[in-house]
């Protein structure tokens, strides 16, 4: 059996360990500390955005950014179809109802006219949607002048779901500050890690000063422990904090890395009939978080994105499926949805490469020998 080519694995530089260290030698392991302060700098830094919390997820600020927002019970937030389950679950947690809407096939990302149309349709049925929550799907940016456009015509806040987006733009403006928030992750399996973790971002300072306040059990300033309102345990520790702090110095050389990847898999993929990438439109910038691949089984001669998994994995070659879309989960059976069908042709016919910073020459050349052996 060959060695395991993994589709996204972290990738340590030379100075995480510094940190790490620092952090033992000075006793500052438990929560917040020095490095979470240098990270939430260095995030501020590289996004351009005015305010950063550092927070144990990606999920926990999408959490905490409903909970800012007011969202309650028997309220609705739209919530792009297509993306993983935590850009949805938080708003579960909050007892409100996800409003899906389909993708375009521009971007992968929320459709800009299906979600005009769901907002009116909501509207009209007596429930005006308390948020909406794009996301970047595998780092490729969403149509946000549109989308922020429609927010504001409608004055409905937008979470940017950039958890998969650090290091993506659009016109040299960072995904995660088109937003009135924005969402990051540092999960094991992203362009960064901190082991786990997540951070919220804006440039709007009392909203981070809060969610700083809610994450830590929302004490309130006594002696004594007093709570007012329900809190979270949601700060990250200074121990991840410093492992940011040292894969934020080789951020931009695994964006490029990545970006490397793809272009490797778009010269050789050009072989092979049926097969496409998702191409950048014109002043956008993704990370290429995960290259993926679109499978056409009318131009294959029947090979289709099963078979092309079946045979990488034969060779202990990790790949995935996309997304499967949120209105197609149990979960969320009941929820509304607007849509066109993008997203369902996509989870059928898509499929995720080894994109990892750490992939070397050898190891790409194993993927394309396995996607040849199909054909």
């Amino acid at each position: 059996m060959n060695d395991k080519i993994w589709l996204s694995s972290p990738h340590m530089g030379d100075n995480e360990l510094k940190y790490v260290t620092e952090a033992f030698k000075t006793n500052w392991i438990a929560p917040l500390g020095p490095h979470v302060d240098g990270f939430e700098n260095d995030l501020v830094n590289y996004t351009g955005s005015k305010y950063a919390a550092a927070l144990s997820s990606g999920t926990s600020a999408i959490h905490l950014a409903l909970i800012m927002l007011g969202v309650k019970p028997g309220d609705e937030v739209i919530c792009q179809s297509m993306t993983f389950s935590a850009s949805a679950n938080p708003i579960a947690y909050v007892g409100a109802t996800p409003v899906f809407v389909d993708s375009e096939k521009e971007t992968w990302n929320m459709c800009p006219d299906l979600l005009r149309e769901a907002i009116i349709d909501r509207i009209a049925k007596g429930s005006k949607p308390k948020a909406i929550i794009p996301v970047h799907l595998y780092g490729m940016p969403a149509q946000m002048d549109k989308i922020i456009a429609i927010a504001n015509e409608f004055e409905i806040p937008v979470i940017e779901d950039a958890a998969e987006a650090l290091g993506s733009s659009i016109n040299g403006k960072a995904m995660g500050t088109f937003g009135l928030m924005g969402v990051l992750s540092f999960n094991g399996n992203k362009i960064i890690t901190t082991s786990g973790g997540g951070a919220l971002i804006s440039d709007q300072e009392d909203y981070i000063k809060q969610a700083r306040f809610l994450a830590t059990q929302a004490r309130d300033k006594a002696h004594h422990y007093e709570h007012s309102v329900i809190g979270y345990n949601y700060r990250m520790s200074n121990v991840s904090a410093g492992i940011g702090r040292g894969q934020m110095e080789v951020l931009q050389e695994r964006v490029d890395k990545r970006r490397s990847n793809f272009e490797f898999y778009k010269k050789e993929l050009t072989a092979f009939e049926g097969i496409s990438v998702l191409e950048e439109p014109q002043d956008y910038f993704s990370n290429r978080w995960l290259s993926t691949i679109h499978v056409d089984p009318a131009k294959t001669n029947g090979v289709n994105k099963k078979s092309l998994y079946n045979i990488l994995l034969e060779d202990n070659i990790e790949s995935r499926p996309l997304w499967k879309p949120m209105h197609m989960q149990p979960v969320f059976a009941n929820s509304p949805f607007y849509g066109s069908g993008v997203s369902e042709e996509l989870f059928r016919n898509g499929l995720c490469l080894p994109s990892g910073s750490n992939l070397s020459e050898e190891d790409l050349q194993r993927v394309i020998k396995g996607i040849s052996r199909v054909f």
